[in-house]
């Protein structure tokens, strides 16, 4: 909690805890209960760790999950400070909105889609409280995933209306691309992501409302990003989002 008030970061958890995945989560949930306490507004749910090659790194099968705060959202192209990171990165992700709630207690790949009102381009703005992002499981669960900020692009889309499989994805920097994915990166299928979370929320007694942003996890890899820089993402029929870092 201190790491994130005073943007500073700390050594591993690992190195001074014996933390199991149970432990991290419950680390996570009394900081999201001290949050709201304190007046930050739950405003979705983030998907982590949903790519083979980042699981097989963190030695783990599944993905991991995070809160959303209203104040971390940020709007295309608005400026970001940096002094409020630590070492952030960037994802290109595809953000989900939820029209109706997900509290069946056997929830269904049909109930998503259903339940799933629009679709837009996001970048997920990840970072570290643990120095030098030196992580396993357990420090990322434990630190809210490796949550930041989230851009959300403004051009909402219906399901039927993308290939949210095929959908190539880019990140440019400068007009060049840095960073490249397609929409099955996620998890085989950005909505089987989705229903992952749906179900795990359920289990922890946090379960997915109406109005619920989900952002449904990266499509490429992790890009570093520079102070006064902008970097835009495009996926294919979601149109473009922009994230402008300044000191």
């Amino acid at each position: 909690m201190n790491a994130y008030a005073e943007h500073s970061p700390i050594p591993p958890l690992r190195e001074s805890y014996d933390l199991s995945i149970e432990d991290a989560y419950a680390v996570q949930e009394v900081n999201t209960r001290h949050w709201i306490s304190h007046g930050r507004l739950l405003s979705g749910r983030k998907i982590g760790v949903t790519s083979k090659a980042v699981q097989s790194q963190l030695g783990v099968d599944t993905p991991d999950f995070g809160m959303l705060f209203s104040d971390m959202a940020y709007a295309d192209g608005e400026e970001i400070p940096t002094h409020g990171l630590i070492q952030p990165r960037i994802e290109g992700e595809i953000a989900f909105y939820l029209g109706k709630d997900l509290n069946s207690d056997r929830l269904t790949l049909a109930e998503v889609l259903s339940a799933v009102e629009y679709a837009v381009a996001a970048i997920e703005v990840v970072d570290s409280r643990i120095a030098d992002w030196n992580i396993r499981i357990t420090d990322t669960i434990a630190d809210n995933a490796s949550s930041g900020l989230y851009v959300l692009g403004s051009h909402p889309v219906q399901l039927s209306d993308f290939d949210h499989l095929n959908c190539g994805m880019v990140i440019e920097h400068r007009g060049q691309p840095v960073c490249s994915g397609v929409g099955s990166a996620c998890l085989g299928n950005p909505l089987h992501a989705c229903l992952w979370l749906a179900k795990k929320m359920m289990q922890v007694g946090r379960p997915l409302k109406a109005g619920d942003l989900i952002l449904s996890g990266a499509l490429g890899p992790l890009t570093q990003v520079s102070t006064n820089e902008t970097y835009e993402l495009k996926i294919q029929g979601l149109g473009s989002v922009r994230a402008s870092f300044t000191d």
